[in-house]
């Protein structure tokens, strides 16, 4: 059975679709069955950051509402064999319950390793959605002020949630922390009372190359959190 993680942020902008992507293109190059699941309703650029926007046939909704089973509403990554994508849909103002989802999710668990789950930023419905079809939670902050401030609101609510684990991923780290009075990664995840799972240095090469080829500071990130969530699979 899959583990199903659930990636989320206080707020948006902070990296958290590319921590997503990222950590699922990794898991896939160690040979994990891996799919990236977009909750993310209206936004929904998962599939666009792997690439694969243009091979989806059927999305998230197109299986909860049956007009295609599960696994069709798969896209495989042309790149990495065992990576898959289950794209969202720009539907905003119309509710689909998070029980609906589970069972897509559920059905498709046996045959995969991981199911990393993209969730809005913030704590509407699509959070709780997100969050209710997850045993274990990421949240992803940078070190910014307004960052932090939301990322405290989520981590209290992450904890009120029955997961077997809750980590911390501080993104776009400046070297010069201190400029502006930025705390250090440990001091947020201390503010927060989160362990620290993992963190990713500034670079502006994210801002120039595809988002999941050749960045250090998202390989470092990556392997970090793989050896986290695999070191916690082989344990139970």
């Amino acid at each position: 059975m899959a583990r199903k993680i659930v990636i989320t942020s206080g707020k948006g902008g902070v990296g958290k679709t590319t921590v997503c992507c990222n950590l699922a293109v990794q898991l896939a190059r160690r040979g994990y069955r891996v799919i990236v699941c977009d909750l993310d309703f209206g936004l929904n650029n998962a599939d666009v950051v792997l690439g694969v926007e243009n091979r989806a046939l059927y999305d998230v909704l197109d299986a909860v509402e049956g007009r295609c089973r599960a696994k069709q509403a798969l896209v495989s990554h042309p790149r990495y064999p065992t990576l898959y994508v289950l794209s969202s849909n720009r539907v905003l103002e119309r509710y689909i319950s998070p029980q609906a989802i589970r069972l897509i999710l559920d059905t498709l668990s046996p045959q995969f390793d991981f199911i990393l789950i993209d969730s809005p930023a913030g704590i509407e419905d699509g959070f709780h959605r997100a969050a209710s079809c997850a045993e274990e939670a990421l949240l992803v902050t940078t070190p910014h002020i307004s960052a932090l401030r939301d990322a405290d609101r989520v981590a209290g609510i992450l904890k009120s949630y029955q997961f077997s684990s809750v980590g911390l991923i501080v993104n776009q780290v400046r070297r010069e922390r201190r400029r502006g009075g930025m705390l250090a990664p440990d001091e947020i995840a201390s503010a927060l009372r989160l362990p620290l799972t993992g963190v990713v240095a500034e670079d502006d090469k994210l801002f120039r190359e595809n988002i999941v080829s050749r960045s250090r500071a998202f390989r470092a990130l990556a392997e970090t959190c793989i050896d986290t969530v695999v070191t916690r699979k082989k344990r139970g």
